[in-house]
């Protein structure tokens, strides 16, 4: 595999992926106004950003902006919008929106953070996105505290949604769905880990997987929730 197709061409298809996943997402919110599909359309969308930015960077190399939108929608964001997509599916809406409302102030603190960061394009030389480029203190510290929330929100969201629909016995497609869009969402982490042991390329191949993966997810949970619709339509 040529280092100009892994940095430029993977990260390029996971994001044409990504924005497809996305528009069939906020189609079906807009049509069915769920709004764990707006959100995990939201979360979609700056996955697919952050794939965008690494691809541009592949193609064209360094440039500030590319490297703030990547950080801002890529690493920090995606999971935790991800996450309360999944919230707002599985708990009550008044703590839903109260976590959203959380999420928002800290995304827009987090946006004002990135953007205002002084930046060390000298990190940049070695072919790969990274954050150490951020020279600014107390901007790097916030990715662990998003990405933890998205993680208990995806992994224990599907955790939780498993156990009620094992336990009725009922919409076993959306306890699959789940657990694939969890899964898919926390490869880029895997990814990232593997990355820096000197595994090459895994990190814009775990995001096309996960890509991929989420896709499937959203498959399974749309079939489920299409099939429980027809069924209560039926006399009994």
């Amino acid at each position: 595999m040529s280092h100009e197709f892994a940095n430029a061409f993977l990260p390029a298809l996971s994001s044409t992926i990504s924005f497809i996943f996305a528009f069939f997402v906020l189609r079906r919110w807009w049509f069915g106004r769920r709004t764990y599909s707006l959100f995990w359309g939201i979360g979609m969308l700056f996955y697919a950003i952050g794939g965008a930015m690494e691809a541009l960077y592949g193609f064209f190399g360094w440039h500030p902006l590319v490297f703030r939108l990547w950080y801002l929608f890529g690493a920090i964001l995606v999971a935790a919008w991800l996450g309360q997509g999944t919230m707002f599916l599985l708990v009550r809406k008044r703590w839903a929106y109260w976590l959203f409302y959380i999420l928002l102030a800290a995304s827009i603190y987090a946006a004002y953070k990135v953007f205002t960061a002084e930046l060390d394009p000298a990190h940049m030389i070695s072919g790969e996105l990274s954050g150490h480029a951020i020279v600014t203190p107390g901007v790097r510290i916030l990715t662990p505290f998003f990405n933890l929330y998205g993680v208990i929100t995806l992994v224990g969201g599907a955790i939780y949604s498993a156990w009620i629909f094992w336990r009725k016995r009922v919409l076993i497609h959306r306890v699959a769905g789940n657990i694939f869009i969890a899964v898919g969402a926390l490869m880029p982490a895997f990814g990232g880990g593997l990355q820096r042991f000197g595994v090459p390329y895994i990190l814009y191949l775990s995001e096309l997987l996960g890509a991929v993966l989420m896709f499937i997810g959203f498959l399974y949970a749309t079939q489920a929730i299409a099939y429980g619709l027809r069924a209560s339509r039926q006399p009994a």
